[in-house]
């Protein structure tokens, strides 16, 4: 028989029974109040610093498991700078897979969240990196390095530095076959110019309204305007902004107008630079061998008239070499989609892209 506990006895008993019940209430509301962890919380691969990136960690923008953008610095360039990504949705379920992958290159005064505009770059058949291409960069390496905008290596940025990052991060196809670049207005520019110039890197471009023939006045006029920030003229005549995002944001502070390429006037060479980088040229176009080209263009407006005639001469001249390409010329856009106006606007390069993207895939699982 157990003795009987004084009055003490039981007062403490008492007051160590509320303790602890006290305690075990507190570890539960503790627990309520916590965040839930839910399947569908965003989730993204991490990123390890390398050939010559250094993550900003606290800029990180997680839009989805299948869309985030990271930002960059890097000596190559000023300032900071965001590589949107999209994973197709099979990313994370097959662990053992390994995707192809499209560089897509915005247009000048636009940024990598332009991509959102053409919903058929998030493709479940392939990875698409938006890397940062400046409002005005050009996708050059700038013969000019102190100007407002400081070191301007774009070239680069993209060739040196975010392909190989994202090779070593994600889980690439890292062969020519199965990389390509894409890119629209400047960005269009820049994508047939990667791949003339690293022929190695990339088995397939697409140019989308590009200022692709640096022979014609207009277009280097095109370059200029960006270099000095001639919003005003662009806006007035054209009810979409060469960006073609509808915004008149500018192209950054003005800029000496050799800064990017040097001297534009064909004056006892002067010029030597933008005909080394023009894409129309045909010693650069041959480069493109064994290259799937693709080539769209609209011909409305004060600037797709100019891509227009760009592109035909591309194609034209890609035939007399005897390369294979595919020019879709949408003229007023009536035969692309009712978005479609004919002019520079994602009303006219979504549903190209929407048309590119599909086929782009194809080749990707039939590339060797």
């Amino acid at each position: 028989m157990k003795p009987m506990m004084s009055g003490a006895q039981i007062r403490a008993t008492i007051r160590a029974r509320a303790a602890a019940a006290a305690i075990a209430a507190t570890a539960v509301l503790s627990a309520l109040s916590a965040p839930v962890a839910h399947a569908d919380t965003p989730v993204i691969p991490s990123f390890t610093d390398g050939y010559g990136l250094t993550q900003v960690t606290d800029a990180t923008e997680v839009h989805s498991s299948t869309d985030f953008t990271i930002t960059v610095t890097t000596p190559q360039l000023s300032g900071r700078h965001k590589i949107r990504v999209f994973l197709p949705a099979g990313y994370r379920t097959e662990p053992a897979r390994r995707w192809p992958v499209a560089y897509f290159l915005h247009g000048g005064g636009g940024t990598v969240d332009d991509a959102a505009a053409a919903p058929a770059l998030r493709s479940d058949s392939m990875i698409t990196v938006v890397p940062d291409g400046g409002l005005k960069g050009w996708y050059a390496d700038w013969v000019m390095q102190r100007t407002a905008l400081g070191a301007a290596n774009w070239e680069t940025f993209h060739i040196s530095q975010v392909i190989p990052f994202i090779d070593a991060n994600l889980r690439t196809v890292a062969d020519r076959g199965h990389r390509a670049v894409v890119g629209l207005s400047m960005g269009g520019y820049g994508a047939l110019r990667y791949a003339e110039a690293h022929p190695g890197l990339f088995g397939h471009v697409a140019s989308l309204s590009g200022g692709i023939d640096f022979g014609m006045a207009e277009i280097r006029a095109a370059v200029l305007a960006t270099e000095l920030n001639l919003t005003g003229a662009w806006c007035a005549v054209s009810s979409s902004t060469p960006s073609g995002t509808g915004r008149c944001t500018g192209y950054g502070p003005y800029v000496d107008s050799d800064a990017i390429f040097g001297s534009p006037y064909p004056v006892l060479d002067a010029d030597r630079v933008w005909k080394a980088v023009n894409p129309a040229a045909p010693a650069n176009l041959a480069a493109l061998t064994g290259t799937g080209v693709t080539l769209y263009t609209g011909n409305q407006g004060p600037i797709d008239h100019f891509t227009e005639i760009a592109a035909r001469t591309v194609k034209d001249r890609l035939d007399v070499l005897g390369l294979p390409s595919r020019l879709i010329n949408y003229g007023n856009g009536s035969t692309l989609a009712p978005t479609c106006d004919g002019g520079h606007n994602y009303g006219c390069w979504a549903p190209a892209l929407a048309d590119y993207i599909p086929r782009l895939a194809t080749e990707f699982a039939t590339a060797s």
